[in-house]
């Protein structure tokens, strides 16, 4: 599906409805996993996932689509923070946990040199449904593979469901989410905006004071959010997508619309980006493994700042020799940086919390993605506009990286500078 043909106002409903449904429901899933089953919710994940992907292919308008991509991200929700506690549990060694992380997060890149490529590929040659149909018999495949080779794990000791905590914690994101989402699109004074965010404070504040009553029972206990590590780990995470995603997609709008690629031309454009956050990220969980998260994550972000801050001098008619450095160290920067907070964030608190360590960090990245997409949308403006919107992705470009180096920082000060039992903490 081309960005460029859909516009932003119908593309971004499209993707706005598969992130609030994954930003709101991970913290669930993640705590569900813990307490039912991570093999269990995983399974159920897929078919969910699959059964969306297909609902997408075959919507015949617009807003079935978009309820479909809603189903698409509950079934996401389901399975990230799954997939990650199943590694936690089957490496119990901080270390050799590192370097399975390390090997996830590449095996989970190679989508992203795939999603443009193959996608542009579909769309010029099937038209954007096939996009989403492809997604059925790989999703029935991993269905298969998942239910003979994983083995169910959950806590030991049974706690009681939170349920007060998961309403309120998924209240929380969606209106978080969704206030930034169509503050992006209606401006920061819309009604619809101002309600959001006050249900999200309310929400919030409805949360804490739940949480601290119940305890090591809490869904988020406040136990967890008192670690330096585990804090710095999810913000940096949030900042990771928030500056990642925002510039990827007016990115991907500069090349369609201004420089007038093709969907499948944009897609091979960017595969200097995505590619080496595929290759990096085994080689960052390795490194992650033996000199801990804090300068790997570091050395990550500052790498990735200098590609973004190069982006801010792409033109209309800026060649490729341009791009590709900026494209090469951003993916490189990601490769380091991606296994790093994620393997800080499960170090950081105890075992049996593994899902909702995965969860939480998976909903900081989410969350932070949304956010990001909607944000670099209104500030970027309507491709149609070239002269605005060039100057709105310049300032896009230019913001992820300033977020970047800030958060380079955070993670000289707060990762930890080893991985070891006990927590990970410092």
């Amino acid at each position: 599906m081309s960005a460029a043909c859909w516009g932003y106002p119908l593309w971004g409903r499209v993707v706005d409805g598969y992130a609030l449904a994954l930003a709101s429901l991970m913290l669930t899933s993640g705590t569900a996993g813990d307490l039912y089953g991570h093999r269990r919710v995983v399974l159920g994940g897929l078919v969910v996932f699959g059964a969306g992907s297909l609902a997408c292919g075959l919507a015949p308008d617009v807003p079935v689509l978009v309820a479909a991509r809603v189903v698409q991200g509950v079934g996401a929700a389901l399975l990230l923070p799954g997939t990650l506690a199943i590694i936690s549990r089957a490496f119990p060694d901080h270390a050799a946990r590192a370097r399975a992380i390390g090997v996830w997060a590449g095996i989970g890149s190679l989508a992203l040199p795939a999603g443009p490529l193959l996608g542009g590929a579909l769309t010029d040659g099937f038209g954007w449904r096939a996009i989403f149909l492809l997604n059925v018999p790989i999703v029935l495949v991993a269905l298969v593979w998942a239910a003979v080779i994983v083995r169910e794990s959950r806590e030991r000791q049974a706690r009681r469901l939170d349920l007060p905590g998961l309403l309120l914690g998924g209240l929380v994101l969606l209106a978080a989410t969704y206030a930034f989402i169509e503050g992006g699109r209606a401006g920061a004074d819309a009604p619809e905006v101002i309600a959001a965010a006050v249900l999200a404070v309310l929400a919030a504040s409805a949360l804490a004071a739940a949480e601290v009553r119940r305890g090591d029972d809490a869904m988020l206990p406040p136990s967890l959010l008192r670690r330096p590590a585990f804090d710095a780990a999810n913000v940096t995470a949030g900042i990771m997508n928030l500056g990642t995603l925002g510039t990827l997609f007016v990115l991907m709008l500069f090349l369609q619309s201004v420089q007038h690629r093709s969907a499948l031309l944009a897609g091979l454009t960017v595969i200097p980006l995505f590619a080496p956050l595929a290759v990096m990220a085994p080689f960052g969980g390795r490194i992650t493994s033996r000199i801990g998260a804090r300068l790997p994550a570091a050395t990550g972000l500052l790498t990735a700042t200098a590609g973004l801050a190069l982006l801010t001098f792409a033109e209309p008619h800026s060649g490729y020799r341009l791009l590709l450095p900026a494209f090469l160290l951003w993916g490189i920067g990601m490769g380091l940086l991606t296994p790093a907070v994620v393997a800080a964030a499960i170090a950081a608190v105890p075992a049996e919390r593994a899902g909702l360590a995965s969860a939480m960090n998976n909903t900081a990245r989410q969350t932070g993605g949304a956010i990001g997409i909607a944000v670099a949308g209104a500030v970027a403006g309507q491709p149609a506009d070239e002269t605005r919107f060039v100057r709105g992705f310049h300032a896009v470009a230019l913001s992820a990286a300033g977020l970047y180096a800030a958060a380079a920082v955070l993670a000289l000060i707060m990762l930890p500078g080893s991985l070891f039992p006990g927590g990970g903490e410092r």
